[in-house]
């Protein structure tokens, strides 16, 4: 049986974070049952973009601050690592406000680089995901609660994205065209090869509407986390009031055999319904996967494609 924590949280000042944190993780065991002695430990925020800080588009640092001192508390090494589509992961950290508080903990940033995989599916053998990210004994998924324009929803499951690298992002959305369900089937693919050991969801304040990026902050007032990501993005859809029929990578979990049944999830603390949201607003009009992008750059991504593939293989297990 899957676990999903929700609890009430109000305030992004450490304090109050920690006195929530704690609680939070408390029926998973606690951050020392995830994080061992001398665990290299990935931090895996949503950096999505450095342009509009103030609109709730990215996890915010307060609560990397605070999950990078119980990590520390546990005797992890934890880092902080994306790979963002546009720049790279420490510009988006900065213009987000991130360094003051990497700083004080002397938490490193850095950037994927990409080698190919063997994945569960076959068919997705040619995915390339971050090395670090492979590579760290444990991972802990930092996503935001947004809505977006192409898959109606990003959590804990698009988040893990983030582990491929930027160039290879662009090819994905080209290679995938216009079949969202492709899209979304190798998105369950990165999350099922990154195997997050954990998963905490900044729900304090959402992003909603025309998202990722481009909608409004929304209080929300939400914590989450489980060691399962999929059963996360299920709970939080039904907190939400948002019909999991309609999030393709939900859809595409579901359809692998990956995501458990609602009525299967456990909830220690709070239920999806004693924190629901009635009005939460998604995009007003879905958008192609591909952007649409010119022909000069499909022709660029496909010769990109073609070296990559020839490039060697790793198992997709992590260590």
């Amino acid at each position: 049986m899957s676990v999903v924590s929700l609890i009430r949280s109000r305030y992004y000042e450490t304090d109050a974070l920690r006195a929530s944190l704690e609680p939070l993780l408390e029926p998973l065991g606690g951050m020392g049952a995830i994080v061992k002695p001398g665990d290299r430990v990935l931090l895996k925020p949503n950096l999505l973009t450095g342009s509009r800080p103030t609109k709730e588009c990215v996890t915010r640092p307060e609560v990397v601050y605070a999950v990078a001192q119980m990590v520390k508390e546990v005797g992890g090494k934890p880092f902080l690592g994306d790979s963002p589509a546009f720049g790279s992961a420490k510009g988006v950290a900065k213009a987000n406000g991130y360094l003051p508080l990497m700083d004080a903990l002397n938490l490193p940033i850095v950037e994927f680089r990409g080698k190919r995989y063997n994945t569960e599916n076959g068919n997705f053998n040619h995915l390339r995901l971050g090395k670090e990210a492979m590579d760290a004994d444990v991972v802990i998924n930092l996503p935001k609660v947004k809505s977006h324009v192409q898959l109606t929803m990003t959590m804990g499951v698009k988040n893990l994205f983030g582990c491929v690298p930027g160039k290879m992002k662009a090819w994905w959305h080209v290679e995938a065209g216009k079949d969202v369900d492709r899209f979304a089937e190798m998105l369950v693919e990165t999350a099922r090869s990154i195997a997050p050991n954990l998963t905490i969801l900044d729900g304090i304040i959402g992003h909603e509407g025309n998202g990722p990026s481009g909608g409004e902050p929304r209080e929300l007032g939400v914590l989450a986390a489980s060691t399962d990501v999929f059963a996360l993005d299920l709970a939080l859809l039904h907190l939400l009031n948002v019909d999991p029929a309609i999030v393709p990578t939900v859809v595409a979990s579901q359809r692998l055999g990956v995501c458990p049944k609602f009525e299967t999830l456990e909830f220690p603390l709070a239920k999806p319904a004693d924190l629901a949201v009635a009005d939460w607003k998604l995009p007003e009009a879905l958008m192609p996967i591909d952007f649409g992008l010119p022909r000069v750059l499909r022709s660029t991504f496909k010769h990109l494609y073609i070296r990559f593939v020839h490039e060697p293989m790793e198992s997709g297990k992590r260590s």
